[in-house]
């Protein structure tokens, strides 16, 4: 073995999840070397593989950097090292050389036994309290915490191909493309959506007011009046537009059946928020029946909750709206807590912020007529999103028919 050598283990759905393949790629991608010491394959799809690997590097530092990077890919070392923990040296600081996580599932080894990181979240540090580990923002980080220091002691497992056929995640491959065909995505978009629901799982959309300029605020507020929908995150110009034009039937003074600008259509969007402040909230404003439909009001008459969380550009903002960002950031993450399915609608602020909070097993849908805006969610790290480049205005209304069918089956 040379000085610059180390074993490392490997197991799980190697073949078929590209695991392996992955680990390869990123050793000569580094110029490393690997040997092949022990591999067995799962005979069936259901039994799981096994790979011992030696690899070597060139020099301590460059091996060091080639474990690193495979690590995050599912590796472990063959002699498991106990995590080191370093203190916090005052609030918002963490360690130099703090382990930064992934969004995938992560477990720390220490005291001797694998231990899960609880509230999985990309970019963040690990905190051991007791027998508990934490993924924690660096904003929660509170003088003495005990950091996870280094790369040691720390197991990734990346999601695998689902051993039950491929549904509309996997033969989409996560990629985005407008050249798809597009009533057959809204139908398998409508089976999971109505199969998740089934199933008690948590939907959660995150909008922005492009659901209103295109013609699909309608086909939205029936999802959620029928169940469909467990929360709605958005920022103020959603809640905005869609009491614009729930109240005065435009959305930024267009008039959203026929594209025509209204008269004095300009001051329409002001006059809603003006409205909702006489109201005191958009909850008091369906009370007092002054707002009788929309998302907004399907939300409150249905008990779904909303967060909107503000931004500089925002007029208003809405009394509902939180403007401090950490307060906004917080309530996010407390309706993503248990999502099953994140359905990511034209807004790329809220989308990428949503992202950052979710494990990598939670299903993710982004629509964008801008195909910019779906790639970069997924370079951004939310790489196990489904990413559909078509006009919202026409591809919800879609799903929405494609469920009505579905439920009239079940009938």
């Amino acid at each position: 073995m040379s000085k610059f050598s180390q074993e490392i283990e490997v197991s799980g759905h190697l073949i078929d999840s590209l695991i392996l393949t992955k680990i390869f790629d990123k050793i000569m991608d580094l110029k490393g070397e690997f040997e092949v010491q022990k591999i067995k394959i799962g005979k069936r799809k259901k039994d799981q593989s096994y790979a011992r690997l030696l690899v070597t590097g060139k020099n301590q530092k460059h091996l060091d950097k080639i474990l690193e990077t495979i690590y995050r890919e599912g590796a472990t070392s063959k002699d498991q090292n106990e995590i080191i923990l370093k203190k916090s040296p005052k609030n918002y600081v963490m360690p130099d050389n703090f382990y930064s996580t992934t969004n995938n599932h992560t477990q720390v080894f220490y005291k001797g036994k694998w231990i899960q990181v609880e509230n999985m979240m990309m970019d963040k540090c690990i905190v051991v309290k007791g027998n508990r580990a934490f993924c924690v923002p660096v904003r929660e980080v509170k003088k003495g915490d005990q950091i996870v220091f280094g790369e040691k002691g720390i197991k990734i497992t990346p999601p695998e191909r689902p051993r039950e056929g491929v549904n509309v995640f996997e033969f989409m491959g996560s990629s985005s493309s407008s050249e798809r065909p597009t009533q057959h995505i809204a139908k398998k978009v409508a089976e999971d959506i109505y199969n998740t629901k089934k199933k008690g799982g948590k939907i959660i959309i995150v909008g922005g007011p492009a659901i209103v300029h295109t013609g699909a605020d309608d086909a939205v507020s029936e999802l959620i009046k029928l169940g469909y929908i467990d929360a709605v995150l958005a920022g103020n110009a959603l809640a905005v537009h869609d009491i614009e034009y729930a109240t005065l039937g435009t959305s930024l003074g267009m008039n959203v059946h026929d594209a025509t600008l209204a008269y004095h259509g300009h001051r329409n969007h002001m006059d809603a928020i003006n409205s909702v402040f006489k109201a005191g909230s958009i909850a008091n404003m369906v009370k007092s029946k002054k707002l009788t439909k929309g998302i907004m009001y399907e939300c409150v008459k249905n008990k779904v909750p909303f967060v909107l969380a503000g931004s500089i550009r925002d007029d208003g903002p809405l009394p509902d709206v939180i403007t401090d960002m950490i307060e906004a950031q917080h309530e996010y993450k407390k309706i993503l807590k248990d999502a099953s399915l994140v359905i990511m609608i034209s807004t790329m602020l809220h989308s990428i912020a949503t992202g950052n909070m979710l494990p990598a097993n939670v299903k993710v849908i982004i629509i964008d007529i801008n195909q910019p805006t779906v790639t970069k969610l997924m370079d951004r790290g939310t790489w196990q999103a489904l990413g559909i480049v078509s006009d919202v205005g026409a591809f919800l209304p879609m799903v929405l028919q494609q469920i009505r069918k579905k439920k009239l089956r079940r009938v």
